[in-house]
């Protein structure tokens, strides 16, 4: 019988990238869900108190709407069969009926800074989920982890990522910005705007600040806002009315394709900034841009998916006692870690 898959997506980017693994892993039966939760943070989501989280609101329509218009098999919570492997791409958050699974971390894009919630979190053991992305990897639930980057593989490492779990794969969505070269966006050479949400998930926010700094770079040049999924797009865009009454307002669209078509790009902590900086554009941050050059994602064409999904097949492959032999962190010459390693060199071959 075939093997059952599970992937679990989140926000549209964490999606789309599930969904990119999966197509190179035809030969199984691969099914998705929207992020979900259980128990206490399960009965919040039903609620709508965490409708500004991956969990529910914007995220979660826009991700059940791509299910649906992809024709994808969806399995909600992964309640319906027992599954032989899983994908994520967080693991702030483990669910409960995954536990002990053989599972893949897949990184989903800019992992946030290590500031005060996420000192906090590690000295007093809180739920990750606290710090949201900064945590990224901390679990050490999984079985592999696949990063953008060797630099996000060493950052990883000095916060205390196992690094025999470490993989440098690429990841889809940030591994081929060439691509976006080619579209039909019909306008050309102007600022791009790419806001976060930060109200939403209650950050500090100055965004006349922002407007006004925006307004200033592009100084007399076409403006576009290309505002988060998750943003209240009503109260955004008054906002951006009042101060840039001939700027453009996007809500949706394909921010990558808007990034190549730009002059500059202006962000505030998104992670479409590595877009910009790997297209060689004139970039605008709120972040160190010297620190994100050393940890872009690598451009492999876009293999990143075939890269992940091959390791999910090696992994799936293991037998009971590699898999436990690969859990207890032994270093004997178990298939996993041969197979692992010689994919790996290859692609490091490749890349030369």
């Amino acid at each position: 019988m075939k093997k059952n898959i599970l992937f679990i997506g989140g926000s549209l980017n964490q999606t789309t990238m599930m969904h990119q693994i999966s197509e190179h892993l035809c030969e199984y039966n691969c099914y998705f869900t929207p992020f979900y939760a259980e128990s206490f943070i399960g009965l919040l989501t039903k609620i709508g108190l965490l409708d500004f989280t991956i969990l529910g609101g914007q995220h979660r329509k826009n991700t059940e709407a791509y299910l649906a218009e992809h024709n994808l098999a969806v399995d909600f919570g992964g309640r319906d069969r027992e599954y032989d492997l899983v994908f994520t791409c967080t693991d702030t958050l483990i669910q409960k009926n995954i536990k002990g699974k053989r599972l893949i971390l897949v990184q989903e894009g800019m992992t946030e800074p290590e500031g005060f919630l996420y000192q906090l979190v590690k000295k007093f053991k809180l739920p990750r989920y606290f710090a949201n992305t900064a945590t990224t990897g901390l679990s050490d639930m999984y079985d592999l982890f696949c990063v953008a980057s060797k630099g996000y593989r060493d950052l990883f490492i000095n916060k205390g990522v196992r690094p025999e779990k470490i993989a440098v794969t690429g990841i889809p969505n940030f591994d081929s910005v060439d691509s976006y070269r080619k579209n039909d966006f019909p306008y050309h050479d102007y600022v791009l705007a790419a806001t976060s949400s930060n109200r939403e998930t209650f950050k500090p926010e100055n965004r006349e600040a922002f407007i006004r700094w925006v307004l200033e770079i592009a100084n007399g040049r076409k403006m576009i806002f290309k505002l988060h999924p998750n943003e209240n797009f009503k109260r955004t865009s008054q906002e951006i009315k009042r101060l840039a009454p001939e700027a453009l307002i996007f809500q949706k669209g394909n921010v990558n394709q808007m990034i190549a078509n730009c002059a500059a790009l202006v962000t505030q902590t998104s992670s479409v900034t590595f877009i910009g900086l790997a297209m060689g554009k004139e970039v605008h941050t709120y972040l160190d841009q010297e620190k994100l050059k050393k940890i872009l994602p690598v451009q492999n064409g876009g293999t990143s998916g075939k890269r992940i999904a091959t390791l999910g097949r090696l992994l799936l492959n293991l037998n009971s006692e590699e898999l436990k032999a690969l859990r207890a962190g032994k270093k004997g010459k178990i298939r996993w870690q041969s197979e692992k390693a010689l994919y790996l060199r290859r692609i490091a071959e490749a890349e030369r």
